[in-house]
């Protein structure tokens, strides 16, 4: 593909999506910085890029770049001011028909041509350059007391092998995203440590750590700050209601109470997933879902349905659905078609990647997948039911748990589920049932018959006695 694929869709913002999406950065100059913050080197008049941030996850690091931009217009004065960190996650097709997904994250060597400081009538532009051929950019405008971004693009390159090894259609791909955060007052600057995703089509882009300021007033950041609504204080407990915890009971000085027992942890409750491909459905869902994930002590997570948002791609051979779970669980299930040359043929389970978001700095602490599954099979045009608990083990650290599963990621008709076929140990239920029921009724008809015994010779009795 020689020249840039374009496609425009809805950012879907996740949990509490921030006002003021983070900006990416300066001018064409960049130097290191050593710290984070709004303070600014008079050195440079362009955007700098920090030093790395290594990111511990479960199943290993990730390194990502935070950047400092400082734009300045003809008098030298800062007209905005940025610093932030971001990453994408992008779904691709490789050249066997499959579906993957990449992290792509900054790079030390990003440029910050093209950005403009903006005014009264023309919006202010923000550009990041990074890696092989990648770009990333926010247009922000101006009202009279407010400023707010506009449209977000993202361009990324399947040309590059080492992020995209195996991609089947090669050169620059441009995402384009309405800004769906609100606006901030001017001379205010916006502050979110915790993350915020926003996600369209194929794309999620991860932010945190983030300060901005578009049209700064007198070439002076301001100390007044606006706080996302995640970063805000509240007065109940901060730990999510859908995780396992232990709690104490309080203690008083007269006789300390004994520690009350860990809660049980209720199975999760039953959420419903489609896709479509145009105007027709082409993937349905109807699953509950928990994380066991051992860190420091095991952590049980639901998957809350109604805030989770469904996203994926449909194929001949090869099906994905993500589920985004309010900002802070980002689940990947990729379907395939074993002998898709054959007469007769099944599909099944046969990857499932985990994202998990800290809570507490916004920070991507996990990134688990395990690409060699092998389970929930079916006939291609059926679907597969199991009403059981399943346990799909991602890593060492990660399992995945499925209750009430019915899923078909293949020819779907009529928006409706086929025919299924149920999983092994449904099949034994539903084997043991009747069976149960036969015993029942010969225990029946056995101690009908005793008592029909006992009536007789009660009977004898009484015409003898007489």
């Amino acid at each position: 593909m020689t020249a840039s694929e374009v496609f425009v869709a809805p950012a879907r913002p996740g949990r509490s999506p921030c006002p003021g999406v983070p900006a990416a950065a300066g001018s064409s100059s960049s130097t290191a910085a050593a710290a984070m913050g709004p303070h600014r080197s008079a050195a440079s008049s362009c955007g700098r890029l920090l030093l790395p941030l290594l990111l511990l996850g479960v199943s290993g690091f990730f390194q990502s770049y935070a950047v400092e931009v400082d734009i300045k217009d003809a008098s030298n004065a800062t007209c905005l001011y940025a610093n932030w960190m971001m990453r994408f996650l992008i779904t691709y097709e490789s050249n066997n028909g499959d579906y993957k997904t990449t992290a792509l994250n900054l790079s030390s060597s990003a440029t910050h041509n093209g950005s403009v400081c903006g005014n009264d009538t023309q919006a202010a532009l923000v550009a990041v350059q990074f890696g092989e051929g990648h770009s990333w950019s926010i247009n922000i405008t101006k009202t009279n007391e407010t400023y707010q971004g506009d449209f977000i693009t993202l361009t990324y390159n399947t040309n590059d092998t080492a992020t995209f090894p195996d991609a089947k259609r090669k050169g620059p791909v441009t995402v384009l995203m309405k800004d769906p955060a609100g606006p901030v007052q001017l001379n205010t600057v916006f502050v979110c440590h915790n993350s915020f995703v926003f996600e369209a089509e194929n794309i999620t882009q991860i932010f945190w750590n983030v300060t901005l300021q578009a049209f700064v007033q007198n070439g002076t950041v301001s100390k007044k700050e606006t706080r996302c609504p995640a970063d805000r204080p509240t007065s109940a407990p901060t730990v999510p209601p859908t995780i396992a915890n232990v709690t104490a009971a309080p203690t008083t000085t007269a006789s300390p109470a004994p520690p009350t027992p860990p809660k049980p942890v209720e199975n999760p409750e039953t959420g419903n997933y489609s896709l479509k491909s145009g105007n027709k459905t082409c993937f349905l869902a109807t699953v509950g879902l928990q994380l066991n994930v051992s860190q420091d002590k095991p952590l049980l997570i639901n998957i809350n349905p109604k805030t989770t948002v469904a996203d994926g791609a449909c194929g001949n051979t090869t099906a994905t659905l993500k589920l985004n779970d309010g900002n802070s669980t980002l689940i990947g299930f990729t379907f395939a078609v074993k002998n898709a040359s054959a007469s007769v043929q099944k599909f099944y389970l046969r990857e499932v990647n985990v994202t998990l978001l800290n809570r507490l700095n916004g920070s991507v602490i996990s990134s688990a997948d395990n690409n060699n599954l092998s389970k929930w099979d079916a006939f291609l045009g059926s679907s597969y039911m199991c009403r059981k608990e399943q346990t799909l083990q991602i890593n060492e650290n990660v399992q995945v748990h499925t209750f009430n599963l019915w899923i078909q990621p293949f020819l779907v008709e009529a928006n409706k589920f086929a025919t299924a076929e149920e999983c092994l140990a449904d099949s034994d239920l539903n084997f043991l049932i009747p069976i149960a029921v036969g015993v029942a009724l010969g225990f029946l008809i056995i101690l009908v018959f005793i008592s029909y015994i006992i009536g007789r010779r009660k009977s004898r009795t009484g015409y003898q006695s007489v």
